[in-house]
C-alpha cells in the first residue's frame, strides 16, 4: 500500500507543505474535516509539477477567512454562492479552499448547488484523475479516497469523465480537457472521446457561463506554455468563444520566452516566484486597453487583476530605488531585491531600458550568487563554527554581504573576521580511575608487612594479607612443648573413624613457621585439582615383633 503522506511530504515544496499544515490546523480548530483534493493529489501521484493546492472542507469555508488572514494569507477572490476562497499564502503558494458540495443541472452551465459530504463532492467532479482526495484529519490522515479508480487512469495517461452528460452539464469541461491534454500530452479514454466529439458537434461550448470563461482565462496565465494551450483552442475555434479579441497574434512571445528564462535564474538562486501576473501582461500586450479592461473584469481573483494592472508602475518604482544613492552598494541592492516581489524582478529584467538597472539585475541573477560558493565552509568547520551554533546563519549572511562590498577578499581576512566567533576548545575529560587499584595497594602493603620468611607476591590478595597478619600474631606467641602422645591399643575400626581429628591435632602441634608454609601450600593447592585424601595408616599394636634373619614377623 502506497504511503501517500510520505509521497506528499516529499513532492511538495517546503512552503507548500507549511501551507498544508496551516490549513489543516485552522480547519481542525473549527471542527471541520479537511482534504487535499483535485489537481494537487493528481500531480503528487503522477509526478508532475505541483503548481497550486486545492483543499475541500466539510463546512462553511467562509468561517476560515479571518484565521487565514491572521497568518498572512491574502484572499485574492471568493465565490459566495459556491463557497470558494481563492487564497495566496506567503512564499507565493496559490490555493483554492472550497466547501464540499453536490451539483445537479437543470440547464447546461447552471448548476444547482447543495453543500454535502466529501464523497458527494468527488462524485460531482469532471474527470476521474481529479476526483481523488487525501485525508488530512487525525483519525484518517493519509487515507486516499479514490472512488472512481483515478490512479489507474493516471497510469494509463488518459482522461475519463465521470458521467455520460459531463460535457453537456458543464461545457467548460471541454476547455479543461483540451488544456490538460496539451499540458500532459495525454489522450481521452475511448468513451470520453466519443462524448467529447459529440459535444463539439452539438456546440455545447456556446452554453458556457461568463464565470467559467473568466476562470479558464486565468488558468491559461498559470500554464508554463500558455501559447501552446491558446493554439490548441484556436485549432478548435474556441478562442472566439473564450474571448474574441484575444488571439496568439496579440501575444508577445519573445517576452514570454525571456520571462521563462529569468524565472529559472530566480529559482537557481533559491527565489520562488509566481509569474502569472507578468505572464498575463505579455499574453495581452498587443491588445487594446479597452479589451484588456474587459478581460480583467471576467477574472475571479481580484488581487491577481490588481497585480496585473499595477505591474508596470510597481516595476518603475523599484527601478528608481535601484538607481538611488541609498542602494549604491551591492549589499544594499541585494537586500532590496531579495525583499521585492519576484514578479517585479522578472518584469524589470525583460522590459528595462536603463543600463544601470539592467546591470544590477544581471549581477543579482548571475554574478553575486557565486560569492556563496567562495565561502570557506571547511575552514569554518576547523574553527568549530558549525550549523549547530545559533549565530551560524547570521555569520554566513554577514560574510556574504561583506564579500559583495569587497570588505572580505581573501581567506585570511575571512578567518580574522571569524576568530572572535570561534568557540573555545572543549575541556578534556578527567582520566578515569581503574577499578581494583585500591585493593592491590592494600594487598601490597600487607605483603610488605609480612615476615621475612614469606616472599613478596604482587598478586597477593586481601585474604592472603589477612593470613599474613594472623601469622605475625602467631609468631609472637611463646612456643609450648608438645609431648608425644602415648600410644594405646585401639581397634582398626576406631583408627579409621577419626583420621581428620588426628590430622588436626598434628597441625595444631606444628610451630608458627610451619603454619606459613602450610598456607602457601594451601594456595598452590587451590590452583590445582584436589587429589583424593590418603587413607590414614593404622597405628602399630603393643605386641612385640620378633626379628629373624632381617625380616619381621608378627606373632
Amino acid at each position: 500500500m502506497a504511503d501517500y503522506i510520505y509521497m506528499m511530504e516529499s513532492r511538495l515544496s517546503p512552503a507548500q507543505l507549511q501551507v498544508v499544515g496551516q490549513v489543516q490546523e485552522i480547519a481542525r480548530s473549527h471542527e471541520m474535516n479537511v482534504y487535499l483534493t483535485g489537481g494537487a493529489v493528481r500531480d503528487i501521484i503522477s509526478g508532475f509539477a505541483i503548481r497550486d493546492l486545492d483543499f475541500t472542507v466539510q463546512g462553511n469555508v467562509h468561517k476560515l477567512r479571518k484565521d487565514l488572514e491572521k497568518i498572512g494569507a491574502i484572499i485574492q477572490g471568493e465565490d459566495e454562492g459556491l463557497r470558494i476562497l481563492y487564497v495566496l499564502f506567503p512564499n507565493h503558494v496559490r490555493t483554492e479552499i472550497a466547501s464540499a458540495r453536490s451539483e445537479s443541472y437543470s440547464k447546461p452551465g447552471k448548476p444547482e448547488v447543495s453543500f454535502d459530504t466529501i464523497n458527494e463532492d468527488l462524485r460531482r467532479r469532471d474527470f476521474t484523475v481529479n476526483a481523488m482526495a487525501l485525508s488530512l484529519n487525525p483519525g484518517s490522515r493519509g487515507l486516499l479516497m479514490d472512488p472512481f479508480n483515478g490512479v489507474a487512469d493516471l497510469e494509463a495517461k488518459h482522461l475519463r469523465i465521470l458521467q455520460n452528460y459531463a460535457f453537456l452539464d458543464e461545457p467548460s469541461r471541454m476547455l479543461r480537457a483540451l488544456r490538460l491534454m496539451t499540458r500532459f500530452h495525454w489522450t481521452l479514454e475511448e468513451r470520453t472521446q466519443a462524448r467529447f466529439d459529440a459535444a463539439k458537434e452539438g456546440n455545447y461550448l456556446e452554453n458556457i457561463s461568463s464565470k467559467a470563461i473568466g476562470y479558464e482565462i486565468e488558468q491559461i496565465a498559470h500554464e508554463d506554455d500558455p501559447v501552446a494551450v491558446m493554439k490548441a483552442f484556436e485549432k478548435e475555434g474556441w478562442m472566439k468563444i473564450l474571448f474574441p479579441a484575444w488571439t496568439t497574434a496579440k501575444v508577445d512571445t519573445a517576452g514570454l520566452t525571456a520571462l521563462q528564462k529569468t524565472r529559472q535564474q530566480l529559482t537557481d538562486i533559491g527565489v520562488q516566484s509566481d509569474p502569472a501576473a507578468a505572464r498575463m501582461y505579455f499574453l495581452a500586450r498587443k491588445m487594446s486597453d479597452k479589451d484588456v479592461h474587459a478581460m480583467q473584469k471576467l477574472l475571479p481573483r481580484h488581487h491577481f487583476v490588481e497585480q496585473w494592472q499595477k505591474i508596470e508602475d510597481d516595476a518603475k518604482d523599484l527601478a528608481k530605488q535601484l538607481l538611488s544613492k541609498e542602494y549604491a552598494a551591492p549589499s544594499a541592492t541585494w537586500k532590496l531585491l531579495m525583499s521585492a516581489r519576484p514578479e517585479l524582478i522578472l518584469f524589470i529584467d525583460i522590459t528595462t531600458r536603463q543600463s544601470a538597472v539592467e546591470q544590477k539585475i544581471k549581477s543579482f541573477l548571475t554574478k553575486w550568487p557565486q560569492y556563496r560558493q567562495k565561502m570557506p565552509l571547511q575552514k569554518m568547520a576547523e574553527m568549530r563554527i558549525t550549523p549547530e551554533l545559533p549565530v551560524y546563519q547570521k555569520l554566513l549572511d554577514e560574510m556574504f554581504l561583506m564579500m559583495l562590498d569587497g570588505k572580505l577578499k581573501s581567506e585570511a581576512e575571512i578567518v580574522k573576521y571569524l576568530e572572535p566567533h570561534s568557540p573555545p576548545l572543549p575541556v578534556a575529560p578527567p582520566t578515569p580511575t581503574r577499578r581494583g587499584r585500591g585493593k592491590k595497594k592494600a594487598a601490597a602493603a600487607a605483603a610488605a608487612a609480612a615476615p621475612a620468611g614469606k616472599p613478596a607476591d604482587q598478586g597477593t590478595t586481601q585474604a592472603e594479607g589477612a593470613v599474613a597478619k594472623g601469622e605475625s600474631k602467631l609468631a609472637k606467641v611463646p612456643k609450648k612443648e608438645v609431648l608425644p602422645a602415648k600410644t594405646a591399643p585401639a581397634s582398626a575400626a576406631a583408627s579409621k573413624a577419626e583420621p581428620q581429628k588426628v590430622a588436626s591435632a598434628k597441625s595444631a602441634a606444628k610451630p608458627a613457621t610451619q603454619v606459613v608454609a602450610h598456607s602457601e601450600a594451601k594456595k598452590s593447592a587451590s590452583k590445582k585439582p584436589a587429589k583424593p585424601a590418603a587413607k590414614a595408616k593404622p597405628k602399630p599394636t603393643a605386641k612385640k615383633a620378633q626379628v629373624k634373619g632381617g625380616k619381621t614377623k608378627k606373632k
